[in-house]
């Protein structure tokens, strides 16, 4: 078994590279494998190997639809309490964003996590003011299962929840569909790939005859999964 971050299998890995002569383009799916490949200069490094790497569909809350963002507007126009990850606040909708809403008398506020928001409901409901809490759900399948969960308990009438989650297959179908990039590989997410499994994926590569490696978030693990397309 290799060290994920060693450094002489990672010189391997790029002289093999090197030698194959590449000009191909691949494309990584989520936003950890950008962090990873910019955090430790794989970039260079693949560009000096003929590797274009571009970047896929990543976060989720940055392919949220500006219609997602008008509900969550209209919700909290309206007197109801929106409760959201702090980045959905500065995405903009149609016209203007929740922290516009915000700024503007409305009340957003910014949770880590869909329990945090279950708790401000549950302390309205107390109160007895009887303020709806709705709390808008963004995530690919790593947090989908998470907001499923506290959905299967019993929760105060007073909250409900916007689904904004997003499946990485459809958005893989759709990227290719239209036809504007022509790749040569594509790098899957490891966490998301542990629940919905390889089988996801493979209609995609039957499809459009591009091959897909899923990998994890070290360096190793992402110079590996090029090798392996290349």
């Amino acid at each position: 078994m290799f060290h994920m971050r060693d450094k002489e299998l990672s010189k391997l890995i790029t002289r093999n590279l090197k030698n194959m002569n590449l000009d191909i383009q691949v494309m990584h799916v989520c936003g950890t494998h950008q962090d990873t490949i910019v955090k430790f200069g794989l970039d260079s490094i693949f560009n000096e190997c003929g590797v274009k790497i571009i970047q896929g569909p990543g976060c989720p809350v940055c392919v949220t639809t500006p219609e997602e963002i008008e509900t969550g507007i209209k919700l909290a126009e309206n007197g109801v309490t929106i409760a959201t990850f702090g980045d959905m606040v500065r995405v903009p909708g149609a016209k203007k964003s929740l922290q516009a809403v915000k700024a503007g008398g409305g009340d957003i506020r910014v949770v880590y996590g869909i329990n945090e928001a279950v708790e401000l409901a549950e302390k309205f409901d107390r109160e007895g003011n009887g303020k709806e809490v709705v709390f808008m759900a963004v995530g690919f399948e790593t947090t989908a299962p998470a907001t499923a969960a506290v959905l299967l308990r019993e929760l105060p009438e007073n909250f409900s929840v916007v689904s904004c989650h997003r499946y990485i297959p459809p958005a893989l179908v759709r990227i290719l569909g239209m036809g504007e990039i022509a790749l040569d590989g594509i790098i899957d997410p490891g966490h998301v790939s542990v629940i919905i499994g390889a089988k996801a994926y493979e209609e995609i590569s039957r499809q459009y005859g591009i091959p897909q490696v899923i990998a994890g978030f070290e360096p190793i693990d992402v110079m590996m999964a090029v090798w392996m397309i290349a």
